[in-house]
């Protein structure tokens, strides 16, 4: 007889262990299959190592500037061998204190490929070589998403990388070409420049970040130019010729470009192929992301999807929230779905980003008429203490019949640690806050946070330094 469950999730990412994770705190009893380790791409190889090595490139940059601050030190050398280490440790500390917390849920865990076989059923390929088939009243399709590649760019660990080979790398190379200038590409450009590698830059379209405010993503843009990350910008990569220690990348109309490594960050791909969706009746999209309705069913009674499976922000965090929308349906609860548009965004290149709810310019592309507000860094106290100036917050609001500034449609942030600072700025674009009511909250001084209070008090017309 098949082992009994309310919930079966595959996968065991941000959105499967967060489901198994909130169903269990309810009183269900959930099973979780994944063939790998409980943490999903997030934890072993995506948003955790990622953002260690970043800091690491932080520390590093610091140490730099220190005789700025009246210390003394020696050169700021790298060990990339102790870098890589300190972010397996990191890594394993959070799979442990996960895996310990599942198991004080009493949430059992499968490791192996889980393929689902309809109505509730799912068959489990256990590592050992074992199987067994688990029954749920309700299951959660979690797999997640691999890298995307290109053509011309076959993946091999020496010449051409994914985050997955470059998160584990142990030696840098002198020079390195990063793929793709969206969020991930530009973090690890700014890794990579930071501990003292040569960054190129290529990204297809007119220009980095896409879709980002553009004056936030001219912040960034300045910035990786004054620390030599070369931008290259309307390019188009063809392929790659390897001679020795370096390849050469071959460019439509350019000069090829001669690196020792290439980074491939053109996103990600759902990964649906396996689950063995085909004559369930589970829609599956032309691009592989199962189809699901606001509450996160897909189109077979009792079955649902989440994080990266289907076309949302492929955001750990907002892997969490599908989970809590999911877990309340099958509990027949109310569920409040995931507003897409004002999601939280942060990208920890350096300087950092973070934002939510419409840019100025999609602000105006919807209709709205707008009133805008940005105040730059380098008046506020905090960041001229830290050394840290480069950056601003820029506030849009919609436009009331009478000029003055009314319902808060998005900030967005770009400068030091305002990946920390967007809390309030997203509860004020989410709770749907009159600019007013923003402004008459006190931000403590001497902080960085300031910037944000200041900006929004400008947009009342009675602001106190700019």
């Amino acid at each position: 007889m098949p082992d009994q469950y309310d919930v079966v999730i595959i996968g065991g990412g941000p959105g499967g262990y967060a489901a198994a994770l909130y169903g269990a705190s309810a009183g269900l009893r959930c099973a979780v299959v994944e063939k790998d380790r409980v943490g999903g791409t997030c934890l072993h190889r995506g948003c955790i190592p990622a953002k260690q090595l970043l800091e690491a490139a932080h520390v590093r940059r610091t140490v730099a500037h220190a005789a700025d601050f009246g210390i003394e030190v020696g050169e700021a050398r790298v060990n990339w061998e102790t870098t890589i280490e300190r972010k397996r440790s990191v890594v394993e500390g959070l799979w442990k204190g996960l895996s310990g917390l599942m198991k004080g849920r009493k949430i059992d865990v499968y490791e192996g490929t889980g393929t689902f076989r309809g109505g509730g059923t799912v068959h489990v390929a256990r590592n050992d070589g074992s199987e067994v088939t688990l029954e749920g009243d309700a299951v959660i399709l979690a797999s997640g998403s691999v890298p995307r590649t290109i053509p011309g760019f076959d993946v091999d660990g020496r010449y051409v990388l994914t985050s997955d080979e470059l998160l584990d790398m142990t030696e840098l190379p002198r020079t390195a070409a990063v793929i793709g200038g969206g969020a991930i590409g530009c973090e690890f450009a700014s890794t990579l420049a930071d501990v003292g590698v040569q960054v190129t830059i290529l990204e297809g379209l007119p220009k980095i970040l896409p879709g980002l405010d553009g004056d936030v993503a001219n912040v960034v843009v300045r910035s990786f130019k004054k620390r030599g990350i070369e931008v290259r910008t309307g390019v188009k990569v063809t392929g790659h010729e390897p001679a020795g220690d370096v390849t050469r990348i071959q460019m439509e109309g350019s000069e090829p470009l001669e690196v020792e490594k290439v980074v491939v960050s053109v996103g990600r791909r759902p990964l649906s192929d396996s689950l063995g969706l085909d004559g369930t009746g589970v829609e599956v999209d032309e691009r592989g992301f199962v189809k699901v309705d606001q509450t996160m069913r897909t189109s077979v009674e009792g079955v649902y999807a989440i994080g990266d499976l289907v076309a949302t922000p492929q955001l750990a965090h907002v892997g969490f929230a599908e989970a809590i929308v999911a877990i309340k349906d099958i509990l027949g609860e109310t569920a409040v779905p995931v507003d897409y548009g004002k999601v939280p965004w942060a990208i920890y290149c350096h300087p950092e980003v973070a934002f939510a709810g419409h840019s100025e310019e999609s602000a105006k592309e919807a209709g709205f008429d707008v009133a805008v507000s940005k105040h730059q860094f380098r008046g506020n106290s905090r960041a001229q203490i830290i050394g840290e100036t480069d950056g601003l917050v820029k506030v849009i609001a919609e436009k009331r019949a009478d000029g003055t500034a009314g319902t808060v449609l998005g900030v967005h942030m770009v400068g030091p640690w305002v990946t920390e600072q967007l809390g309030q700025g997203y509860l004020a674009v989410n709770w749907e806050a009159t600019v007013d009511e923003v402004a008459h909250f006190i931000q403590p001084h001497p902080t960085l946070s300031e910037l944000f209070g200041e900006t929004f008090m400008a947009l009342t017309g009675r602001g106190l330094h700019g």
